[in-house]
């Protein structure tokens, strides 16, 4: 079982690449690394928000209501369940790697005084092309923040 002495590392999503963030963060669950991500709203997504937001529509409106397929609409949850499509979730040790992560937008008030680290080889700055954030995107396919 987990203790409550384990380490927990701290990432910040802010200006790191979706997919590349995940793959990273999966391999590193599965090492049996408990991990933290913030400001999973500032992830990016490369490519263009129009044709990433149409194709959002579509895939947002297949199945019947409550039966699904169900999509998440919520930034911190998008992130989430990006890094559970890196696992080999339907087997025990990637339940278990899951099980280890946790998701937040913003900073909550009990990490803001942890170090948080973030990693190089996902920066957004290496990108070419245009990308938008998940925050942006979420709220493209029916997400309120509140404000």
């Amino acid at each position: 079982m987990q203790t409550t002495s384990e380490p927990v590392t701290t990432i910040d999503a802010d200006g790191l690449v979706l997919g590349r963030m995940a793959s990273k963060i999966a391999k590193r669950l599965l090492k049996g690394e408990r991990i933290i991500i913030v400001n999973a709203e500032k992830a990016v997504l490369s490519g263009r928000k129009k044709s990433e937001v149409i194709e959002g529509h579509k895939f947002l409106e297949v199945g019947s209501p409550g039966r699904g397929p169900l999509h998440q609409r919520r930034p911190d949850r998008i992130v989430r369940r990006t890094v559970r499509g890196m696992l080999p979730f339907k087997r025990p040790k990637g339940v278990q790697a899951y099980k280890r992560l946790a998701v937040f937008m913003g900073i909550p008030d009990e990490l803001k005084d942890q170090k948080m680290e973030t990693l190089e080889e996902a920066q957004a700055k290496r990108l070419t092309c245009q990308y938008f954030t998940v925050g942006e995107y979420a709220k493209e396919i029916g997400w309120y923040a509140g404000e």
